[in-house]
């Protein structure tokens, strides 16, 4: 089985399954047991001088472990089944789709409903929130972890197979931990939060011109590219510029984490800026339209492979 056909799989599996409790709450995801080594690096290293080597280091070594697994995965003969498994596992499309939908449904309640389980997706403050506030955290959080948790993942599996997946997650995860500018990591976590800015800065502009494609708002490409760059990260601004001009609405603006305010501007600012719970229907959506479209051109390919191999 090639790589693109096992994508295919994983995709698959991963839209029908999602994330089923009955087996995680079992056993230890992946994901978690690499938060765990990342943790537990951190507070073994993470203390007195040199914590940028150390970081590197300790990425670099779990980097190592998780590619290694991978090509202990990849070789064993059943046909590429566990591979295939890997990846869908390492995918989170239908855990990103339940968690975004489920801000929706939320504020169907209250506002305050709405607050608490936006804030089980994003980082910033949600106390303060009001419903257009949560929509469009809610929306934001859905277009870069579409990037994050779907595209990227599935970029390295098609390039790399199960090695490839497992490096992304492991950086990934690791950025996600202590990959901040802030006193405790931005030293320890500057090697993290590098590298994953590299292996997303591919995957990140793909899933703009996916949302783009699937949007057909006009000047759509144009518009994100003009936006995108100013977003504090240099890669999810893409796809969360895409996403707002896609629907037509203004993402990003002002917000606070643990208790500062930041000043960030809007992007797609000249556009609709008071949001609505249907606007977090809209973007699912058209994440289902971007998911499709991305399974079509695998297809595609995994023909045109077979007729030419």
């Amino acid at each position: 089985m090639t790589h693109v056909e096992m994508l295919i799989l994983a995709l698959i599996l991963d839209a029908l399954l999602g994330e089923p409790k009955f087996l995680w709450s079992r056993v230890p995801h992946p994901a978690e047991l690499m938060g765990k080594a990342i943790d537990r690096l951190d507070l073994m290293l993470n203390r007195g001088r040199l914590r940028v080597i150390k970081g590197g280091l300790a990425i670099g070594a779990l980097a190592l472990i998780a590619v290694g697994l991978g090509l202990f995965i990849a070789l064993i003969p059943d046909f590429g089944i566990l591979e295939m498994l890997t990846i869908a596992i390492l995918l989170a499309h239908k855990s990103l789709i339940e968690h975004v939908g489920a801000v929706a449904q939320a504020l169907g309640q209250s506002v305050q409903a709405g607050r608490k389980s936006v804030g089980m997706i994003v980082g910033r403050d949600t106390r303060d929130l009001d419903e257009s506030d949560v929509t469009r955290a809610a929306i934001e959080s859905a277009a870069e972890n579409f990037s994050d948790g779907v595209v990227a993942p599935a970029f390295w599996a098609l390039l790399f197979g199960a090695p490839g997946i497992l490096f992304y997650k492991l950086v990934n995860t690791a950025d996600s931990m202590i990959g901040h500018r802030s006193e405790d990591y931005e030293q320890f976590g500057k090697a993290a939060a590098r590298l994953d800015d590299l292996l997303n800065w591919i995957p990140a502009r793909a899933t703009a011109a996916l949302f783009c494609l699937v949007g057909r708002a006009k000047d759509a490409w144009n518009d994100t590219a003009e936006d995108a760059v100013y977003h504090r990260s240099p890669n999810a601004g893409w796809p969360e510029a895409a996403m707002a001009v896609s629907l037509g609405i203004a993402l990003a603006g002002p917000r606070s984490y643990f208790g500062e305010r930041t000043d960030d501007p809007f992007v797609n600012g000249a556009a609709r800026r008071v949001l609505e719970p249907g606007d977090i229907i809209a973007a699912v959506a058209l994440l289902w339209k971007s998911w499709r479209v991305s399974l079509g051109g695998l297809v595609l390919l995994a023909i045109v492979w077979r007729l030419v191999a």
